[in-house]
């Protein structure tokens, strides 16, 4: 029985922004604390919270070995849930764990260690060195690392890749699909356990992006790779095991072996029935035009309550 490369328990991450007097704007905003501890810091009453939560409660395992898509509508937690995954960022609460290790009890030095040596990333830019060939990409988490580098292994990570011809090219001498292959075989090289992908065909045509999620497809049947892979798009989803969705960042299902077609039915369905999103505050409109009245005193006019339509900062237009 197949076992879980990443497990998350009941995670949750909130992202919390500060709002108050000019002063305090001006000291730096405050992130992710309670209104609580503001308070006893002296914080003026005035002083407001708005957070999001990106994820809420999310229990959800990636079985060694398999291709997963996660895909949701905008803003349904889909590259907060990547980054917890992979140790980017930590959760709220919850826990995250890799092949029994628990992420969230780690220190940063410990992270960055597991990162380098574990996971492995490709991302829709291909972050590329223009100076550097294939190969000396290829090469540099290990020189980053301290590491010894085998020209064997590289060699062998760029033929797997389909790129044994071109280890001397430099990124401006390559497609955007080879270079992503490069960006591919960067992140295998250290042989991870689990390979991320953050949107991997976004910045390429269809048909070099079916090439790059064949290869994707091949390194899991052939290599026992795990794969998990956000995306917003169902053809490329449709190259995984099974396809997870999220809305408003929970679990919200999860299609197996399905084809593009039912994925996209899928996605609309879910689109259709998100809850609509509170209106945008207005972009410093001018208000109606007043009737003359007499002069108010300065500072008479009570501050608005929260809540109606006013803008966070507070602030003039």
């Amino acid at each position: 029985m197949a076992t879980d490369a990443i497990s998350l328990r009941s995670v949750s991450r909130t992202y919390g922004r500060a709002y108050g007097n000019a002063s305090r704007r001006a000291a730096g905003t405050t992130y992710g604390r309670s209104s609580h501890h503001r308070s006893s810091r002296g914080a003026s009453p005035d002083d407001t919270t708005l957070t999001v939560t990106a994820l809420h409660d999310v229990t959800l395992a990636f079985p060694r070995g398999t291709f997963t898509a996660v895909m949701g509508p905008s803003g349904s937690g889909k590259s907060t849930l990547l980054q917890c995954a992979a140790g980017l960022d930590r959760p709220t609460s919850g826990s995250v764990t890799m092949s029994g290790t628990e992420l969230t009890t780690l220190s940063e030095t410990e992270l960055t260690l597991l990162r380098r040596e574990r996971i492995g990333f490709v991302f829709q830019a291909f972050n590329l060195l223009p100076s550097l060939t294939a190969e000396q990409n290829v090469a540099l988490p290990l020189r980053l690392a301290g590491r010894r580098v085998p020209k064997a292994r590289i060699r062998e990570v760029l033929q797997q890749v389909g790129l044994a011809e071109r280890t001397r090219h430099r990124p401006t001498e390559l497609s955007g699909g080879q270079q992503q292959r490069v960006a591919l075989a960067r992140a295998l090289v250290t042989r991870p356990e689990v390979l991320f992908g953050d949107e991997p065909t976004g910045a390429l045509d269809s048909r070099t992006g079916r090439e790059v999620l064949t290869l994707l497809r091949a390194m899991v049947d052939r290599e026992g790779q795990t794969v998990v892979m956000v995306t917003h798009d169902p053809v490329a989803a449709s190259y995984a095991d099974r396809v997870v969705f999220l809305v408003d960042g929970r679990v919200n299902g999860e299609l197996v072996e399905a084809d593009a077609h039912d994925i996209a039915t899928h996605m609309a369905t879910l689109e259709t029935a998100a809850p609509a999103r509170p209106p945008a505050l207005p972009a410093c409109a001018p208000g109606p035009t007043p009737q003359a009245a007499p002069q108010a005193a300065p500072h008479s006019t009570p501050p608005p309550a929260p809540g109606t339509g006013t803008r966070p900062e507070g602030q003039p237009c």
